[in-house]
Formats: C-alpha cells, sequence, structure tokens
C-alpha cells in the first residue's frame, strides 16, 4: 500500500514552481503493495487548492448507446482523467488529483473497496497539502458508502460523496455540474466541521442520514425530517446552519489488519413472512441481522419466536428498524436486540457491521444504538 510520504514526495519537491497535476489509476482488486501509475494531465497552480477525487464508477461515469438514454446504460466505463475533461472548470477552483480507486455500478461496492477507501481518504485527509476529499460514487447504495466513510473518517475537512443520476453520455448529464459543485465544496472552508457529505442537484446533504428516495429523478436524495445542509449558488456552497454533527454519532477506526467485517443481513418485512428466513441467514454465515420491519419495527409472532431463539441461543446480533421512509423505532430490552431509531436498514447494518467488527459485547452494542437515536 503506498505510504504518504511518497504521496507527498513529487509536490515537497517542487514547491517553488509549478509541478505537473497527476491522475492515478488503481486496481482495486490488486490493490495491495504495488504503486499506482501516474498520468500527467496538467499543470499546478500554487494559488489554488488540492482536492483529492477518489472514483468508484457509478452512473456519473456510465455510459449509453444513445444520449437519450438515461436508463438503459452501464455504470462504471468512464474513467476519473474523463470526468475531469468532462468538466474543465474544476482547474479554475482547484489542482485535482484523481484516484481510481474501482470502476463499478455502486450495487458492486464491496467491503474491500470500502476498507480501501477509508483508509486511503484518511491517509490523503492528514495531507497538509490536501484541502478536501470528493468520491464518484453510483447512487444505488451511495448512502451506504456515505454511512460507512461518516463513521470511520476523522478529520475536519471536507469529505464530499457525489453521483449522477443520468450516464455521462446523456444530453443533460447532470454529472459534470455535479462533480463541480462537489469539488468546489470540498475546497471550502465552509464545508469544514460537517462530516461526510452528499452532493446532487444544487444540494447539500447531511451522509448520516440521506437516503435515496426516487429511482429515476434528479432530486432523489432527501432526509426529509433532517432537512439539507445547504445548496449551490453559481456553483457556490450556501449553508443554513453552522457546523454541526448528528447526536451522538461514533466514530469506528479501521485497524490495519482489517480486511474484512462481519456478514450482516437485511430481511425485508412482510405480511405472512417466512419466520425460518432469519435462520437461514444465520446459518449462511450472518452474525448479524436487520428487520425492515412494518410499521415502527413490527414482526410477526412467529417471526419473533425466531429471532429470540437466534439472539438468545446463536448470540446474533439483531437490529429492528422499519421499511417506511422515515419513523424511529424504540430500543428493545431483550439481550442481544436494538432498536435501529431513526436508522433506515441500510444505515442500522452499516452501523452494526462497524461494532460487530469492533467486537462490541451486548452491553456496547445497546449502548451504541441507544446513544445515536437519543
Amino acid at each position: 500500500m503506498k505510504t504518504a510520504s511518497l504521496l507527498l514526495a513529487p509536490i515537497v519537491a517542487v514547491l517553488a514552481k509549478p509541478v505537473p497535476r497527476y491522475t492515478v489509476a488503481r486496481d482495486a482488486v490488486a490493490f495491495t503493495n504495488q504503486l499506482w501509475t501516474r498520468a500527467e494531465v496538467g499543470t499546478y497552480n500554487a494559488s489554488l487548492p488540492n482536492v483529492t477525487v477518489f472514483a468508484t464508477g457509478g452512473t456519473i461515469a456510465g455510459s449509453a448507446s444513445s444520449s437519450s438514454d438515461t436508463t438503459g446504460y452501464t455504470a462504471g466505463v468512464v474513467g476519473v482523467e474523463a470526468l475531469f475533461a468532462a468538466v474543465p472548470a474544476v482547474y479554475n477552483v482547484s489542482n485535482p488529483t484523481g484516484i481510481q480507486i474501482s470502476n463499478v455500478g455502486s450495487e458492486e461496492i464491496t467491503q474491500q473497496i470500502l476498507l480501501n477507501l477509508t483508509r486511503q481518504i484518511q491517509a490523503e485527509l492528514e495531507s497538509p497539502y490536501c484541502q478536501g476529499v470528493v468520491v464518484t460514487h453510483g447512487t444505488d447504495t451511495l448512502e451506504e458508502t456515505a454511512m460507512f466513510l461518516d463513521l470511520t473518517i476523522r478529520s475536519e475537512k471536507p469529505v464530499v460523496i457525489v453521483g449522477a443520476m443520468r450516464p455521462a453520455t446523456a444530453i443533460s448529464a447532470d454529472g459534470p455540474e455535479n462533480l463541480l459543485a462537489a469539488v468546489t465544496l470540498a475546497v471550502s472552508d465552509k464545508g469544514k466541521g460537517r462530516g461526510t457529505m452528499i452532493v446532487l442537484n444544487d444540494r447539500i446533504a447531511n451522509g448520516y442520514y440521506t437516503t435515496k428516495t426516487n429511482a429515476n429523478t434528479l432530486d432523489t436524495f432527501k432526509s426529509y425530517e433532517q432537512g439539507f445542509l445547504g445548496y449551490f449558488v453559481d456553483i457556490k456552497p450556501v449553508f443554513y446552519y453552522p457546523p454541526a454533527l448528528p447526536l451522538g454519532k461514533p466514530y469506528f477506526e479501521i485497524a490495519s489488519d482489517v480486511t474484512s467485517l462481519p456478514d450482516v443481513e437485511v430481511i425485508y418485512g412482510h405480511e405472512d413472512l417466512n419466520p425460518k428466513i432469519a435462520a437461514a441467514a444465520v446459518q449462511l454465515g450472518a452474525k448479524g441481522l436487520v428487520l425492515a420491519g412494518m410499521g415502527a419495527g413490527g414482526w410477526t409472532n412467529a417471526g419473533q419466536a425466531v429471532i429470540d431463539e437466534l439472539t438468545a441461543n446463536n448470540g446474533t446480533a439483531v437490529v429492528f428498524s422499519r421499511r417506511t421512509m422515515d419513523g424511529f423505532v424504540e430500543a428493545h430490552s431483550t439481550p442481544g436486540q436494538y432498536g435501529g431509531g431513526w436508522l433506515n436498514p441500510q444505515k442500522a447494518r452499516v452501523v452494526l457491521q462497524l461494532g460487530l467488527s469492533a467486537g462490541y459485547p451486548d452491553a456496547a452494542l445497546r449502548t451504541l444504538f441507544e446513544s445515536i437515536n437519543p
């Protein structure tokens, strides 16, 4: 894995004169111990802040056979260099460095990609030469990666995750303006101390609560109860409030020897559900379960009997969440069972994965979920 000193060496050596700006390519699968390949794509402007853009793929890097196609396209085709080329204005506001972590649809984001991503971002943010970070990402699971980064990165510098609802080849692609807005926010002092933020459609959203609400429309990312943090005017960030973080938001340090996360499965609640599905998930290796319950986390009597057995006899950790767009699920008093509070199932899953990875026993998991949902 490349060290911070190697990253900084080309910059430190030539601070007194213009230096090459680099785009960095990297294989997300075979990333261990190999140096990145660098290709010069521009010149360094000492009067501008530096931003590192981590590209993972998604619709923002997607391609379709027709400029009118906004659904039948292939995600993760365009590389980070092409993303910069489509938005030359990024060079007017920053010195961008691109790192191609992966180039896949967001449904293909793996634990290994996430672990690699958060470690590389943390290393970049610890450099005095980096003012902020942007992550380009597919929108289908963008909120999960945003949550993961928000809980595993410790820095006052801005971390902005950005995507697009239309592929790069669309006649009205939203990716270029979204990327420019994200880069502008990432190098702005206004973005400091706000945790991981999501930028799409002229809106600035909190990565902790925000979710994708529509499969197709541009204004899909919202947090109905908590609201937006701000918006863009002439692609300049404007905030409604001073920097603040969600109450009780935890932090998890990813140890250097962590190569995977515990398996946590989400089970969707519905009428006449099969109660054995939960047990089957555990038999297949799940260490934890998140239940997308009915209403405020409701589960059937037969299903609850299975959950009680799993927590009592198997030590399975179970979080009750809700399948509705919003709402609060209260704490559970049964050992091994927890209320997801305001968190939707996919975000509760991230929290439970990190808690289990940290080795939290029942009491610590209970404190975790109760403190983040006061």
